[in-house]
């Protein structure tokens, strides 16, 4: 892992390969370690994978944050590395940083893709599961709301046979450091309305959902029609297609690439 001083926080990332480059943005609870299965299969580019703030080994900033925080923290790191024209993929949480950053600095991009993320804000008992989640670290740790929350993330009928890939997922978010968990679970509860980010854009779009989603369902990742999306359905993945279908996820992060840039 390599760190980049970005304001008054600290960035942790991984960097490899060359060719056109690609930024991949873990979920919640998550860090660049997601990407360990999808990255080795993309090894035509250069591929960045980055631990957002309060994740991983990047630092937590004192005081409260909004998504667009997130995405102003990788604004700067683009600056600093100098990258530009990049495609940048978001997981879940990181799909609202993504389209954080297309609304805010698309000049930047070649194109970006949201996997199993929506750009619909969290109705009002999302909103309350995330405060139940804020009392749920405080009151049991984090240890106790990890176990409980990432088998739900994996398909149901494949909770056995991904029984080391869940067990994986819940290492990576044992290292989450509680205020950085309880901060983001308050930006996402807070962040608004971007489907017209996808409306709008001139950039190419791609939209991957899986099938067995219960976290984001395939409804709210498919929010758009127009021409300039791509829309690809996981048919063995629940909300981890970056553990339940690398290949086939990788497969069609390629495609898109390749067509559009």
């Amino acid at each position: 892992m390599d760190t980049q001083r970005v304001g008054i926080n600290e960035l942790a990332y991984k960097d490899q390969g060359e060719g056109q480059t690609v930024i991949l943005l873990h979920g919640f609870c998550g860090s660049s370690d997601y990407w360990e299965k999808v990255m080795p299969l993309l090894d035509q580019y250069r591929v960045i994978a980055v631990d957002l703030r309060g994740h991983g080994e990047s630092g937590i900033p004192e005081g409260g944050y909004s998504i667009e925080d997130m995405a102003k923290d990788i604004y700067y790191f683009m600056d600093q590395k100098q990258l530009k024209d990049v495609y940048m993929l978001g997981h879940s949480l990181g799909g609202y940083v993504t389209l954080s950053f297309a609304q805010n600095f698309p000049d930047k991009l070649k194109g970006f893709g949201l996997i199993h993320s929506t750009p619909l804000p969290d109705n009002e008992n999302t909103k309350d599961k995330r405060t139940e989640s804020i009392d749920n670290i405080d009151s049991k740790g984090m240890y106790s709301f990890i176990d409980e929350m990432v088998p739900a993330l994996f398909s149901k009928n494949r909770l056995e046979e991904l029984k080391e890939e869940i067990n994986k997922v819940k290492v990576i978010g044992y290292n989450t450091s509680p205020a950085g968990a309880k901060e983001t679970l308050k930006a996402m509860r807070s962040r608004g309305d971007l489907q017209h980010v996808i409306e709008n854009t001139s950039l190419p779009v791609l939209l991957v959902a899986g099938a067995n989603d219960s976290v984001v369902p395939k409804e709210k990742t498919f929010t758009s029609d127009r021409p300039h999306v791509k829309k690809i359905l996981l048919e063995e993945s629940g909300h981890m297609g970056i553990y339940e279908e690398p290949e086939k996820l990788t497969y069609e992060i390629k495609n898109f690439i390749e067509e559009t840039k």
